[in-house]
């Protein structure tokens, strides 16, 4: 991915809010016979990981996991966030053309396959993570029904974790425009136009406020 000063994102901190926001991603990987595969898959963020790291929980099916030869290479994990088109019309400028707002990470790394042991805790983590948010969350584990249940599901997965040795993130929210023409989008973004997105109107202004925070140098 191209990267522009103008959009970087480099704090980690964000880049794992990012994830933990935004979990679902997709793996990509290039095999020995210069194959591409891709695969979609929830991740959560390991927390024993070491502060200024960024560790990947997760599990890919089985056969997915002889596609991408899992653990013998390199593999990019791209995370998307909110995005949206961006019309001409919303500017106070002519001619003027469109664009595409978007906040995205690409992370690299070399996965780790776990024992039928962990990815057993790194499945029951992943449903606890998002069963969490439900009035009357279900659990892998708990009962006998629901350990039996699991042992099957572990025979078909393969829990990985993946520590990021680099990234690449952008955070492209019309930061090089003027502070009216951004007002205008995040009214559009806002209303009940057909690009409406309360979600990209949120991270614009988050990337909007924490540019007019002051840095430690200041």
């Amino acid at each position: 991915m191209r990267t522009n000063p103008s959009f970087a994102l480099d704090q980690v901190d964000e880049v794992r809010r990012l994830i933990q926001e935004y979990p679902w991603v997709t793996l990509v990987s290039s095999t020995d016979a210069g194959e591409l595969v891709a695969s979609h898959y929830p991740v959560i963020l390991d927390t024993a990981a070491a502060d200024g790291e960024i560790v990947l929980l997760s599990h890919v099916g089985r056969p997915d996991e002889q596609l991408h030869e899992l653990g013998a290479h390199e593999i990019l994990v791209i995370v998307q966030g909110p995005h949206g088109y961006i019309s001409p019309g919303w500017y106070d400028a002519r001619p003027a053309v469109p664009t595409w707002n978007f906040v995205t990470a690409h992370l690299h790394g070399t996965p780790e396959i776990l024992s039928d042991a962990e990815n057993l805790r790194v499945l029951a983590a992943l449903v606890d993570h998002f069963e969490d948010r439900m009035d009357e969350p279900r659990r892998m584990n708990g009962t006998p029904e629901n350990a039996d249940y699991a042992a099957r599901i572990v025979a078909g997965t393969v829990g990985f974790r993946l520590r990021v040795t680099r990234f690449t993130a952008k955070d492209k929210m019309s930061q090089n425009k003027p502070a009216a023409t951004v007002d205008r989008i995040l009214a559009e973004l806002d209303g009940d136009g057909p690009y409406a997105s309360p979600a990209l109107a949120a991270r614009m202004r988050r990337a909007r406020d924490s540019a007019a925070e002051p840095t430690a140098a200041e």
